[in-house]
């Protein structure tokens, strides 16, 4: 079993419409590569986030956004920050570093 499949994965961009949506989809990208079934793939605005990131086990969000996330962070949420949100490559990379993909 994939480390990632059955966890709560959540998305973030400042406003949930746009931006979170393509970063979705490059995270999905590469869920789909390693063939991991997470249990729910959510995109929404960072303030909405912020109050819901204690619910999932991994957070996506632009560098600039990842201080937003430092409560949920020392819960146990892992939190990524990315520098181009719809890079499923930088992506990739960033769960290999945290070991999240096997």
């Amino acid at each position: 079993m994939a480390k990632l499949d059955n966890k709560k994965l959540m998305v973030c961009c400042a406003n949930g419409a746009g931006s979170s949506l393509m970063m979705k989809m490059a995270v999905q990208k590469v869920m789909d590569k390693y063939k991991i079934k997470p249990a729910d793939l959510h995109h929404c605005a960072v303030s909405d986030g912020k109050t819901a990131a204690m619910n999932y086990d991994v957070v996506f969000c632009a560098r600039n956004f990842a201080k937003t996330f430092a409560d949920a962070e020392k819960k146990g949420v892992t939190v990524i920050p990315l520098r181009n949100v719809m890079s499923n490559v930088e992506i990739e990379k960033a769960l290999k570093e945290r070991d999240l993909l096997d």
